[in-house]
């Protein structure tokens, strides 16, 4: 792992939890990762029938949901913002701050990381802006989200979490947190991220449906190993702390290579469809839901993830115990 790459992992003020997470053990509760929704529209939780034991929440109930997910293990959340209001044009950042501020006075403890993308934003629901013929404007996207990741680190957050799978982003990125003063915030990308028929739950729970066409033309073609690498090292290249594939089961192949060709800790996101199918089978007798979910999650592990972004992280310790 280049001097580079390590910077902001050797200067976060949460480094106890991030050495936890990237440490070369096996996948343990304090190598999970929580996802949290919080949206402006809500007043109270909202229970998600696609992700039984998952909630969206409002910036008042996220503090109790949290409260209880420390309680039960977790360091490590993921957080995504679900503004009321779609726009093309202006960040909401009041809401944005609100949410992250209040989350890390209350839980100094924790280690947050802020998805970074604008399909919760946008009007037409892409994870980037859009060129008056439809397609996606690489370059005003990449300025537009470096805006969000220097929101989201102003806010207080530990780390961001770059999922939009625009060209260029993380060097974007880098190059606006370190010059506002923000070296010692990780960047932990979503660098090998598929397109894919598994992120149904997810949308529903982030309002992040395109309103038209799919997200062929900027997220990989499953079928494509070489741009899979690739994409990853650029990544690295660009000054990404930590790696992640997307979907992580349709992914696992990828896992050990990425982390050999870049030096750097490669994690999984088991999202919501894979976790929503276990959920499905359990509900409907074909299996015990802990033991499938222990299953997926030693096979993440031998196959060389380092760490683990799961629905289930709260169950962590229960699960693994």
């Amino acid at each position: 792992m280049s001097s580079e790459s390590l910077l902001g992992l050797r200067r976060n003020r949460l480094n106890s939890p991030l050495r936890n997470l990237v440490s070369s053990e096996s996948l343990g509760p304090k190598k999970l990762v929580q996802p949290i929704f919080v949206a402006e529209s809500l007043k109270s939780p909202e229970k998600m029938s696609s992700l039984p034991g998952v909630s969206r929440d409002s910036s008042e109930s996220i503090l109790s949901q949290i409260e209880s997910d420390v309680k039960n293990g977790v360091e490590h959340f993921l957080l995504f913002l679900v503004p009321e209001k779609k726009s093309n044009e202006t960040i909401p950042k009041e809401f944005y701050k609100k949410v992250i501020h209040g989350i890390k006075s209350r839980f100094p403890e924790i280690f947050l990381w802020v998805d970074t993308c604008l399909c919760s934003l946008t009007t037409h629901g892409h994870c980037g802006l859009l060129d008056p013929k439809g397609r996606i404007d690489n370059i005003s996207s990449v300025k537009k989200l470096s805006e969000l990741a220097l929101c989201y680190a102003d806010a207080g957050a530990d780390g961001i979490s770059p999922s939009d799978m625009m060209d260029g982003r993380v060097r974007s990125h880098r190059n606006i947190l370190d010059s506002n003063g923000f070296q010692h915030v990780p960047i932990m990308s979503y660098s090998t991220k598929f397109k894919s028929n598994f992120y149904g739950p997810f949308r529903e729970a982030a309002e992040s449906s395109p309103g038209h066409g799919d997200r062929s033309s900027y997220q990989i073609d499953v079928r494509n190993r070489e741009d899979s690498l690739l994409s990853s090292l650029r990544d690295m290249e660009e000054g990404a702390d930590l790696l992640m594939v997307k979907p992580g089961l349709t992914s696992i192949d990828l896992i050990r290579p990425i982390k050999e060709q870049t030096g750097l800790p490669v994690g999984a996101y088991q999202v919501s469809g894979e976790y929503a199918s276990i959920a499905m089978l359990a509900e409907n007798g074909f299996c015990n839901f802990e033991d499938a979910l222990r299953e997926t999650w030693f096979v993440f592990s031998r196959a060389g993830a380092s760490y683990l972004i799961t629905y289930a992280a709260r169950r962590g310790k229960e699960i693994l115990s």
